[in-house]
Order: structure tokens, then sequence, then C-alpha cells
């Protein structure tokens, strides 16, 4: 074997159709000078979503501070309560009614990653605000492949009446590059796949994909010749890093192909997928959660938005014997038997949430891990469900933003802190500095380390 050479961070390797993004290696880093300061891993961030808000007596814990108990939603992430920041007494006041009446749900998700007061509309006249994640892809997006990734569970439409007079796009999206235009989301993972290791021209990128179709083939069969001469440039450590992140590509082509498929509406759900979807709930969000790892490994984007459902979903969860519909059974009306049902789906997703942490906390990046090196913001733009309430709300943060940050806390603010100056303490982290966002009035400086 050839004594290890130093290669750039930018190497792909390419085949037909193809570009497979390298993740971080020690041969990728420049050689630095004695005394100097090593180069430090990107900053990603990650905004994830969830509809109906919670029961918050599952969730809150009963004090502040670093010696605060999980309560039960929470207890699936408990091996990272140490990488956590919990955060409460945060509110949104866009999505309050400020005189347009009901219509609380549209309103939570159009304010949630935006801090704006959405224009009630069921018309083409939609107006919203910016919002984070794109507003990050503005400032630090040309850095990557990709300036933003939007990702979910469920399409939505992007027009018509879906709550008291407001627009389906404002229940459906997270993301808005203007406040006219929301950024649809994908939800195929298939797409996602050939979105990140796809090159070329359209054309090239079918024909590849025909290929691998027709003969089972899989992306890094189109890539092998460049994988095996890699191979032989690395250390001992780079070459097992390599071995693993191919390993994951496989493993995810294997699931994408390999998983029982959702070809319509079925019963029990009360929406359809088109087919080539994962027919499982928890099929579905793991194999989104892996590519999300994928991209953040490789560098490809540093801002992803996913959404778990469209807010006011009414979709049930037989995996955890909830077969009740989630919007239905936020309106518990404070019947013991209801809240029960409420927390399962609440623990639910922050066990798929676990899923998604435990993939970034194994991956190494020198001295920290990928988690590590993330901002993993995790909630809700309503508080109570039942409640339709706007302050107060379940959110979590996950990750040490690169050791900018102070997790291990359960931190409690004042009533009606804007949840933007959270969105501005995010961007600053991560290098993509503004004066102001939306409602903001100041930076959380007591989540920074």
């Amino acid at each position: 074997m050839s004594k290890p050479t130093r290669i750039s961070r930018r190497t792909v390797l390419r085949g037909l159709g193809t570009a497979v993004a390298l993740p971080w290696l020690e041969a990728s880093l420049p050689r630095i000078a004695f005394g100097a300061e090593a180069p430090k891993a990107p900053v990603r961030m990650a905004f994830l979503a969830v509809p109906n808000g919670k029961h918050m007596p599952d969730w809150t814990p009963d004090k502040a501070g670093t010696d605060f108990e999980l309560k039960s939603s929470l207890q699936p992430i408990a091996k990272f309560k140490s990488q956590m920041l919990q955060l409460s007494g945060l509110a949104l006041d866009g999505g309050e009614a400020h005189g347009d009446g009901p219509g609380d749900h549209a309103r939570s998700c159009a304010s949630f990653l935006t801090g704006a007061h959405p224009k009630k509309t069921d018309g083409a006249d939609i107006y919203n605000g910016i919002s984070v994640d794109q507003l990050a892809a503005e400032k630090i997006g040309h850095q990557t492949r990709f300036p933003s990734l939007e990702l979910g569970i469920e399409r939505g439409a992007q027009s018509g009446n879906c709550d008291s007079g407001y627009s389906c796009a404002y229940s459906a999206n997270l993301a808005w590059r203007t406040p006219t235009s929301p950024v649809a989301k994908e939800i195929d993972p298939a797409a996602v796949f050939d979105r990140l290791f796809g090159e070329g021209n359209s054309g090239e990128q079918g024909l590849a994909k025909a290929k691998r179709d027709r003969y089972r083939k899989s992306v890094l069969d189109f890539v092998l010749e460049d994988a095996k001469q890699l191979q032989n440039r690395l250390g001992a450590s780079d070459q097992r890093k390599l071995d693993e992140y191919l390993y994951a590509i496989r493993d995810i082509e294997r699931r994408i192909g390999g998983v029982e498929k959702l070809s319509g509406a079925e019963q029990g759900i009360n929406y359809s997928r088109p087919a080539g979807v994962p027919k499982k709930f928890e099929d579905h969000t793991k194999l989104l959660f892996d590519l999300m790892t994928l991209a953040f490994q490789t560098d490809s984007t540093r801002v992803i938005s996913f959404m778990y459902a469209n807010e006011g979903s009414n979709r049930n969860y037989p995996e955890v014997n909830v077969n009740d519909g989630h919007h239905n059974l936020s309106h518990h009306g404070n019947k013991p038997e209801k809240q029960k049902l409420i927390s399962e789906i609440n623990r639910y997703h922050i066990t798929l949430l676990s899923h998604l942490l435990e993939r970034l906390a194994a991956i190494k990046e020198g001295d920290r891990t990928l988690l590590e090196n993330s901002m993993i913001f995790y909630g809700s733009g309503l508080g109570d469900g039942n409640r339709h309430n706007h302050d107060d709300l379940p959110v979590v943060m996950f990750g040490r933003g690169g050791g900018a940050l102070k997790t291990g806390r359960h931190i409690v603010y004042p009533k009606d802190t804007p949840l933007t100056n959270l969105y501005r303490t995010m961007l600053e982290v991560g290098g993509a500095h503004v004066d102001s966002f939306s409602d903001s009035t100041g930076l959380l400086d007591d989540v920074l380390a």
C-alpha cells in the first residue's frame, strides 16, 4: 500500500451520471503549522416540525437548570440529554389571531420558521415571510452543493382552503424562500437519494438510473474504480471511515428498493401518497433521516427542514396502538384517555428522532461527532393542541453547534420571549449573521458556551 496522501475536501467519486461526495476524512485536512489551530468542521442546522402541539404535562420538566428530569414524552432520547437544550417559554406572535379569527393550525405552521403573521387567504395571494432555513441558505448555501434540502412525510396541497380560510400552502410548507414563494418538500427517499448522488445532465442521470434499475446495480458500482484508487491513498483510519460511509450508502439503496411501497390511499390513512414512497411511517421517516445524515456527513448541504406531517394532520399511528386521528385526539377536552394517546404519539415521534441522533452521534469528525457539530431543532408551532396556544412552545435542540452551545440544560424564558431569538442565535452560530430576524429582539446568550 502506498503512503497516505492529502486529498481535496471536495474530492468526488464519479461515474456515469453519478457523483459520490466524500465524508470528513483526515486526509482532506490541510497541513497545519506547529502551534496553529486545526481547521473546524462546518456547523449544520436542521429544523424538524411536528403538528398539533404536545401534551405539555408529559413534556415540560418540573425545574430548570442542569438537574432536570425528562418527562415521559422525551424519555426515548435520555441518552442524549447531555447534548440537549430544552427551552420553555418561547412564543410565536405570528401564530396569534390578531383579529383574523380561527385558523391556528395554519398560522402555527406558516409562522413556525418565519415568525411572520400569514395573510388570511385561500386564494393565490398568499403572503408570509422568509423562513430561517432559507435565510441561512441565502447566507451560507453557496459553500455547499445544495443550499438547503426540504423534506417531509406528506406531500400536501399548495392551494385551496385547508384551515378556516387559510390556504393549504400555509399548512403544508415550513420553508419560504420569499413571502409569496413556499418551497415544496420532497417526500420520496429515492428522489432524495438520486439528487444527492446524481451528476451530469438529466439524460446522463436518467441513463445511469435506468441501468442501475435494469441490472440492479448500486451507484457505487459506477464509482468502483475511483473508490479503489482512493482507498490506496488513505490511512487506516480514513479507510475505515470510507468503508463505513460506502456501506451506509449501499444499505440505504437496499432499503429504498426493498421496503413495501404505498400505492394510494389506504384504510386508516386519510391522505394518499405516490407509488414509491414507503408504506410504513417508520420506514419512511428513518430513510429520510439517514439521507439527512449523509447530506450533512458529505457537506452536501448545511441546512435541512423536515416535516413529520402537515399541520393539522389526522393520521393515526397503529405502530403504537393509536388508531384514532392525531388532530382529533389533540382536541382531547381534558379527557385522560385521549391525553394518554396524545402522549403516545408525542413519545413515538421522539423515538424516531432518536434514530437520527444516533446516526449523527456515530460519525466522527476529528475530536467531535457530527451531532456535536450540528444544531438539531425540534418542536411545534402550537403548545397544547387542545388550547391552540402559541406561547410556551414545546422546543428542544440537540448538538453543540461545533462547541458554541452549552447543552444539558432546561432553560425557562420569560413569557412571550420570541422563538425567533433562538433562530437568530442559530444563524449566528452557523455563520449566517443577521442584525435581526422577523420579530426577534436579540440573541439567546444563555444557550451559548
